[in-house]
């Protein structure tokens, strides 16, 4: 497959509100520096950027919890960000902050040229509105039930559990996250990407055009949300932490942040163009290049729908080529959280365990969540360590050096005829470049490193068959053979390694050598024939046969190049997760503070009845909810109830309930649900009804 010239690589903008932890590490970084460390090395041009995202709710959140300001949270994450993927080697062209002068720049400019050419439209809309805390909520601001699978810790602008995207206002019991009172709707005057009035292109960009090419999961969720039907999306907010918006009327408002956090790409090329005196255009403009977002898969919507139509309204932009977004990574189980400080952190990863990022690289790859989401565990990491890198790949490389130190003073020798395995076995190592270039290009990671395994076991195998420690005390010219094959397939792996283990790829051609070996030599049946030299990248020279460390050339000695992890520092890991576990459990036992005083007009407002189950089924493509249908005493009413995890409906039939009758009526996935059924946890967190099961009462007994 032809590559093109040039690539735009972007890592997703990580939220500046805590660290990095493994399931970013695994669902967006790595993979992403694998790709770009291989493309670099078939000799393409990259710029890899990134850059903290400074200006997401999240970092408000953050602030106001901790009693220090915004600014001063971008600040200290930013730092401790950037320097964990630097420790961790992540080999970003350049890692920006969305609050540089340049991204306000180009944000404001991008926004301004839509603006005046008409792109979008102006809306007054009720908006959910905290008058305890006098503001209007952004998305994040807020927390509800998802309108659409009923998970009810969903935010305003997208559900992280069934991923849909949709409008704080859609959310059915919204809960502000600032003071935990119920907001209230008021008019707001905004700015919006009529997404509508672009759906016809993007399905033809989109479903018919990368149907074959994306990834089935990426195609699977941008296809549902356009089938859906596409709906303006709003482009500012009301806020006071943000890039404000650049034009008359915009006072007190700044650009949402999922408009201005993409642009965040173009604005950290620019940044890498100032400073290498480099020309940014040709990266975003020019139809030679291919852009490629790795993200997560709670991005998929914004890269792939909104982000596009940003681009195709501004004009002069290409699109992204593809969008390869993983799944999620669970740890021991459970779901990641930072919250609840259920995570492996990078940076207290990189004090803990000095040196061994490629150990962290390799676990993280070998167990992606590519299509599916996985689980992390420090047993499995610890597995991998021992029982493969330092057992497979090690292994050998400390056989081949001993030896050829042993036997050659580290002086790599000659060879004589190529046997039948000899030439089977450099066949096999010629075309391992192509296989494992194949799998990084689709972006299948996992398959690519165990490909490069592959090639660890050729060289371990190949020895244990031949034997040379045998060999050599009565055939040393067929040891110089086999040893010299051993060779060429150890600084294939320094070679072949380096998109993935980045650091053990160069403490390999430390060990080997390597940048001292330039010989251009053709490895071939007959001996050794020096061919022309020529510009060729390592992974072209290894496709074609060429030898890597002639004869004659010495190598170093021998070095461990992973060491084995010990149980008592997996031990140290699980320990502290139980410690965070107990924590977390010590948390969830205390009361609930009291809620805000309700007036006697609040509570006589609410019209609470007995009522009966008298049909119960669960919701369609929901795992948590069911429709009821209920004898209030005033009628037979459906209600949709959160439920189905807890209860079967064959067994709530005829269970009598307390329930809110006037509760303005919502809709749940096309049912109309007209009421609410009282809920609360027993003392073992289970979930039980609020009961009114006395005998003689009635349907539609008022509760007072």
């Amino acid at each position: 497959m032809e590559l093109p010239k040039r690539y735009t690589i972007t890592a997703a903008l990580p939220y500046t509100n805590g660290p990095i932890h493994i399931g970013h590490l695994a669902g967006v970084y790595v993979p992403a520096d694998i790709y770009a460390r291989f493309m670099r090395m078939q000799g393409r041009e990259v710029a890899f950027v990134c850059g903290s995202d400074e200006h997401g709710v999240p970092i408000t959140i953050k602030a106001k919890k901790e009693g220090i300001s915004p600014q001063d949270v971008v600040d200290k994450y930013h730092k401790v960000i950037k320097r964990s993927f630097e420790d961790f080697g992540i080999s970003f062209d350049n890692y920006s902050r969305t609050s540089a002068k340049v991204h306000h720049k180009t944000a404001s400019e991008f926004f301004k040229k839509l603006y005046d050419s008409g792109k979008f439209t102006e809306e007054t809309t009720q908006q959910l509105y905290d008058p305890e805390a006098e503001q209007f909520l952004a998305d994040r601001f807020v927390v509800g039930t998802c309108p659409k699978c009923g998970f009810e810790e969903s935010y305003g602008d997208q559900c992280e559990k069934c991923g849909t995207s949709h409008n704080a206002t859609d959310l059915i019991n919204p809960k502000s996250a600032i003071t935990g009172s119920t907001p209230v709707l008021k008019e707001t005057r905004h700015w919006f990407l009529p997404l509508d009035q672009y759906e016809s292109w993007l399905k033809e960009w989109i479903l018919e055009g990368h149907k074959k090419d994306w990834k089935s999961n990426v195609y699977g969720q941008v296809k549902s949300w356009i089938d859906d039907g596409l709906r303006p999306r709003a482009v500012t907010r009301d806020l006071d932490w943000g890039i404000p918006v650049p034009v008359e009327g915009g006072e007190g408002k700044v650009l949402y942040v999922w408009f201005d956090a993409p642009i965040g790409y173009i604005s950290s090329t620019k940044e890498w163009a100032e400073k290498t005196g480099r020309d940014w255009e040709p990266f975003w403009k020019d139809e030679d290049t291919k852009l490629v977002h790795f993200i997560g898969k709670d991005n998929i919507v914004f890269h792939c729908v909104i982000f596009p139509a940003m681009l195709k309204a501004e004009g002069s932009f290409i699109l992204p080529e593809n969008v390869p977004a993983n799944e999620f990574l669970n740890l021991e189980g459970n779901k990641l959280s930072t919250s609840k400080n259920w995570a492996v952190w990078l940076h207290e990863y990189l004090e803990e365990f000095p040196g061994q990022q490629d150990v962290l690289r390799y676990a993280l790859t070998a167990n992606a969540p590519e299509t599916k989401d996985n689980d992390f565990t420090w047993k499995d990491f610890q597995a991998r360590n021992n029982n493969e890198l330092v057992a497979i790949f090690g292994n050998f490389i400390n056989r081949v050096v001993v030896l050829t130190n042993k036997y050659y003073e580290g002086i790599v020798p000659k060879p004589g005829a190529f046997s039948e395995v000899d030439e089977q076995t450099l066949a096999e190592l010629k075309a391992y470049p192509a296989v494992i270039a194949s799998s990084i290009e689709r972006y299948r990671f996992r398959e690519a490193q165990g490909e490069l395994m592959n090639v660890a076991r050729l060289g371990n195998k190949y020895l244990a068959d031949e034997e040379p420690w045998k060999l050599i005390k009565t055939d040393e010219e067929r040891v110089k053979t086999i040893m010299y094959v051993a060779l060429q397939i150890a600084s294939a792996l320094a070679s072949l390694s380096e998109p993935f283990l980045p650091f053990s790829s160069q403490k390999l051609k430390n060990i080997l050598d390597y940048s001292r070996s330039t010989s251009e030599a053709v490895i071939n049946t007959s001996g050794v024939v020096f061919g022309e030299e020529q510009e060729e990248s390592e992974w072209e020279k290894i496709s074609a046969g060429k030898e890597l460390l002639e004869p004659g050339h010495a190598i170093g000695k021998a070095e461990l190049l992973f060491s084995k992890i010990e149980d008592e520092q997996i031990q140290k890991q699980l320990d502290k997760l139980e410690a965070t576990k107990a924590a977390n459990k010590a948390e969830n036992k205390k009361a609930e503070p009291q809620k805000e005083i309700a007036t006697f007009e609040d509570f006589s407002k609410m019209d609470l009845r007995v009522g009966t189950i008298v049909e119960a089924e669960k919701m369609p493509k929901a795992n948590k909810l069911l429709v009821l249908k209920v004898d209030t005493g005033i009628d037979v009413r459906t209600i949709v109830s959160g439920i189905a995890e807890s209860f079967k409906p064959e067994d709530i039939i005829g269970k009598k309930v307390t329930v809110l009758v006037n509760l303005a009526p919502r809709k749940l996935r096309g049912v109309e649900s007209e009421g609410m059924i009282l809920m609360t946890q027993n003392k073992e967190g289970k979930l039980v009804f609020v009961n009114p099961d006395e005998e003689g009462v009635k349907e539609g007994t008022v509760i007072s």
